[in-house]
């Protein structure tokens, strides 16, 4: 294990409410993220998996800092802001850009950092869980955001917990 139970920064559950634990868990699980990438450098954190994939850790903390942006800055708050590592061209910037370069492993974080705390703010700031913001023609509520931000971070999650093992045998947490 990462961390010893006593020292887990997440939570067990225990939420009051349908927000505060659509909120928790989402927590939990950009908590999760942090916790697959501590202590490594950019060489490490740039690695890949195996070939073809182009999947690394820095990949999906430059992916989950696109995902952010895109469903909470675009379309819940419908800010037209240019996507990161994404153009017309290059889809994939995300894991195509990651190489093993300190600076580029603190700006993915500073990036994700930065659509976390917008998300948050938006989330705390929301009436309600059925404001509704546009996806393409659809209008989708901010409940349902919550639920797959959930997924999408579980998802990834689970491959970070393969790649960490892939690095250094940690695995857990």
């Amino acid at each position: 294990m990462f961390l010893h139970p006593d020292d887990d920064p997440r939570t067990d559950g225990g939420f009051d409410g349908e927000r505060a634990t659509l909120v928790g868990f989402l927590r939990d699980q950009r908590l999760t993220l942090e916790m697959k990438c501590a202590g490594l450098d950019a060489e490490a954190m740039a690695r890949r998996s195996v070939k073809p994939s182009d999947l690394s850790l820095l990949g999906l903390v430059r992916h989950l800092a696109g995902v952010e942006q895109s469903w909470f800055r675009r379309v819940m708050a419908g800010q037209d802001v240019p996507r990161h590592y994404r153009s017309d061209t290059g889809r994939d910037g995300d894991f195509d850009g990651a190489v093993p370069d300190p600076e580029v492993v603190a700006q993915a974080w500073d990036t994700w950092r930065t659509e976390v705390a917008f998300a948050e703010r938006f989330v705390a700031e929301a009436p309600d869980l059925e404001v509704t913001g546009t996806n393409g023609e659809e209008q989708i509520s901010l409940r349902e955001v919550l639920v797959h931000m959930i997924e999408e971070y579980a998802r990834h999650n689970g491959h970070a917990d393969f790649l960490r093992e892939r690095i250094d045998g940690r695995v857990g947490q």
